[in-house]
């Protein structure tokens, strides 16, 4: 096995950090997503109660009693800074997928097992014949 050069470690290198980078991102956005639907069902479930019941809401580890009055806006504001943060997030993560992209343009990367581009694959055709009964 041939050994790869020390600037094709360094590319290589490179690629797996944006790469890394790109899945870090994703995975940021889809504990968000989780979250904010948990939050969403919180809030719906809290709207069909009165707003001076008792309840318990998590800060920091702690159980903290409150009542709903005081929660529901909270959690409102906490839903509507998720939802920011996961389109900031969803950006970042398209324009990493970008930048991957163009590295992979720049230094002539190929994904092994990746097909490659559709023009340089003819389509071949299967061989079948099948007859018409019109």
């Amino acid at each position: 096995m041939v050994k790869p050069s020390a600037k094709q470690e360094e590319i290589l290198n490179g690629f797996n950090g944006l790469r890394s980078e790109q899945r870090a991102l994703a995975n940021k956005v889809s504990e968000l997503t989780t979250d904010l639907n948990e939050h969403k069902l919180v809030l719906e479930t809290l709207g069909k109660v009165e707003s001076d019941r008792k309840c318990f809401r998590m800060v920091g580890g702690v159980l903290v009693e409150r009542n709903v009055g005081e929660v529901k806006p909270a959690l409102k504001s906490n839903v509507l800074k998720m939802e920011k943060l996961i389109e900031t997030l969803s950006k970042q993560c398209t324009d990493k997928g970008q930048e991957i992209q163009g590295y992979m343009s720049k230094h002539n990367i190929r994904i092994q097992g990746a097909p490659e581009d559709k023009q340089k694959t003819p389509k071949t055709s299967t061989g079948v014949l099948v007859e018409s009964n019109n």
